[in-house]
């Protein structure tokens, strides 16, 4: 019988190391969180790792795509990455900026965001950004990579996811005390069974997208 191989805990730096070696000396990796949710915000990630450094598995074991990890996980890494990282930087956009040009430009926008807020936070121009699989062609500032599973194979990557997927649900979670009947902090605004319910119950807040079904339907019908 064939062994199984067992799933590396932390996300690779194989494409960092290729372009390092090839002299890219500050690599920004980009993710977002958020995409698919019937409300709340689109978030984006935004990581430059201190790749001279030999110890970085070491120091950031564990780390990799966010949507592997639990939230206690992903809060213990989100610590390690800010305390490491040469800068990073967290964008969003609006449920209302989502209704109004669609999820794939918002996520844009966001990105852009996250890129803006990681610069202002320390001036360190990027020599190349590594996206999680997006195509980002109207990115004409910076050489840019898109990776596909880009939160699997590279670290830069899973650390942004993981930055935007805590600070989304943070976010997320704030909204419970003004929205309880739906959840938010458990649901995260994904269209969970319990969520659903209550958009047939209450109709739509403020923060869900209009744009999204159900919550389309909903208006269509009048019954929001």
């Amino acid at each position: 019988m064939k062994k199984e191989t067992k799933r590396p805990e932390t996300a690779s730096l194989r494409f960092e190391k290729e372009y390092f070696s090839a002299g890219c000396r500050v690599i920004m990796g980009m993710d977002e969180a958020g995409r698919g949710p019937l409300a709340g915000p689109v978030a984006a990630g935004a990581v430059a790792l201190p790749l001279h450094r030999d110890d970085l598995p070491k120091v950031l074991k564990g780390a990799r795509d966010s949507k592997e990890m639990n939230a206690s996980q992903r809060q213990a890494a989100e610590a390690a990455i800010k305390e490491i990282a040469l800068t990073w930087g967290i964008g969003h956009s609006s449920a209302q900026e989502i209704d109004a040009s669609g999820i794939l430009s918002a996520t844009k926008l966001a990105m852009r965001r996250a890129l803006s807020d990681a610069l202002e936070r320390r001036p360190v121009a990027p020599d190349c950004l590594f996206l999680d699989y997006l195509p980002w062609p109207e990115q004409q500032d910076y050489p840019v990579r898109s990776i596909t599973k880009g939160d699997k194979l590279s670290l830069s990557i899973a650390c942004a996811s993981i930055i935007a997927k805590v600070w989304r649900d943070k976010y997320m979670t704030a909204l419970e005390d003004p929205y309880p009947e739906y959840g938010f902090a458990r649901n995260k605004g994904y269209g969970t069974r319990a969520h659903l319910n209550a958009l047939d119950r209450h109709g739509p807040c403020e923060y869900h997208r209009a744009t999204f079904k159900p919550v389309r339907d909903l208006l269509s019908a009048g019954t929001a």
